[in-house]
């Protein structure tokens, strides 16, 4: 979803197709016309990934135009920065460097440098390996439910078993139990994050997606307000559905925060409000675009602009800092599933009335059904993909949102 959201990006300013490379392809980079993928198998981890990227850059080593490398997922994010010295040769890399990327991509090492930039998070205890083999300091310091998750989300993408979930939300010390021994006995090497679970379903979370120029100066920043999750438990935490919000309080804050850590490149931050103290708390930046930020797109922010204007036109540097979604009059919903299974889910408040209202003015969009890319075979496939959406709600909302939808 995610690369074909910054393709669409891509194509509706400029034309063309975008290259794209992968290990996998999956349903909404089949049958495109606007974006052409190229598999290797193994291309997500070193060193399938470096050995065919020296490849791919004696294509482009004589290159007319500058050629600008994305990574569309959090293992390549992290390939990219860790061999930045390498492929900037060639490409145009705007990512932050290894050492940066390292801290702020483990959930472990963000909330330390959050506590240094005032930038608020949950109450969190870190579960280790070792605590967990020698049965010591494995108490729940809040009370249930608790969320627990994963710290080192690259490493997370290569652990299986029964049950695994992106977030765990735990209602019992049985079950945390049960749990770590499942996360820990099925490969899993890095620390836990236990947390105190904020309370309020998932309209009460929010995503920031931002975009910091060369200089180290935010020039974008979107606020979206997700008003309904995936419950499937590969894909929690994954937003199904966000209409655009504006809070200059929470954009200052995250300016702040990226400018003071001298950040470059696309970041996205997942937060939750939380009633009892007035504050949103900070759970994860991500150092890419989300597989659901072409809500930013869609809303009038081009995600693609942003590195063309920093990198290639040198344009960017004069442009005022863009707080977005200010005017309603220009406000749309995002959905990746079909407006049926939202309307039946998500839960009925101010921000679900408002969506509603957009629903009925027209003003929706999806990252994947694009005008400018139809086929039969494309639209049979995307049909499908989201009518699967109406089964796995079904099966599995209730289990794990925990909230009455009927």
């Amino acid at each position: 979803m995610n690369v074909y959201g910054m393709a669409r990006a891509f194509h509706e300013l400029y034309g063309g197709t975008v290259k794209a490379y992968a290990d996998i392809q999956l349903a909404p980079t089949r049958y495109t016309n606007i974006l052409n993928l190229t598999l290797h198998p193994g291309f997500s981890e070193d060193p399938v990934f470096i050995e065919k990227m020296r490849e791919i850059a004696k294509v482009y080593q004589n290159h007319d135009e500058p050629v600008i490398l994305i990574g569309c997922g959090d293992g390549y994010a992290e390939l990219i920065s860790k061999h930045k010295d390498e492929l900037s040769k060639t490409f145009v890399c705007p990512y932050v460097d290894y050492d940066l990327l390292k801290s702020l991509n483990n959930k472990e090492s963000f909330y330390k440098v959050a506590d240094e930039h005032n930038l608020p998070h949950p109450l969190t205890k870190i579960i280790t390996k070792d605590m967990y083999e020698d049965k010591q300091d494995m108490d729940v310091p809040f009370d249930f439910p608790v969320a627990l998750k994963p710290a080192n989300s690259v490493e997370w993408l290569d652990i299986h078993f029964e049950g695994r979930k992106k977030a765990f939300t735990i209602h019992s010390q049985d079950e945390y139990m049960s749990i770590v021994g499942k996360i820990y006995d099925n490969g899993y090497k890095s620390d836990l994050i236990l947390q105190d679970f904020i309370p309020g379903d998932d309209s009460n979370m929010r995503v920031l997606n931002a975009y910091v120029d060369q200089e180290h100066h935010v020039k974008m920043m979107c606020l979206g307000h997700p008003i309904l999750e995936d419950p499937t438990p590969q894909s929690i935490g994954n937003y199904v559905a966000i209409i655009p919000e504006f809070n200059q309080d929470v954009y200052d804050r995250v300016q702040k925060f990226l400018e003071d850590i001298e950040f470059t490149g696309y970041a996205n931050f997942d937060m939750k409000y939380d009633a009892r103290d007035k504050t949103f708390k900070f759970f994860e930046i991500n150092l890419r675009q989300g597989r659901s930020s072409f809500f930013v797109t869609l809303n009038g922010y081009n995600l693609a602009k942003y590195v063309v204007e920093d990198y290639v036109e040198g344009s960017l540097e004069n442009e005022p800092t863009v707080y977005a979604n200010k005017n309603k009059a220009q406000h749309k919903l995002w959905l990746g599933v079909p407006v049926k299974v939202f309307k039946k889910y998500a839960a009925k408040n101010d921000a679900t009335e408002y969506a509603d209202e957009l629903i009925k003015q027209d003003r929706v969009g999806t990252t994947v059904f694009y005008d400018k890319d139809k086929s039969f075979r494309r639209w049979l496939l995307l049909t499908y993909m989201f009518h699967n959406y109406v089964k796995r709600f079904d099966e599995y909302f209730q289990e794990n949102k925990g909230r009455d939808f009927k």
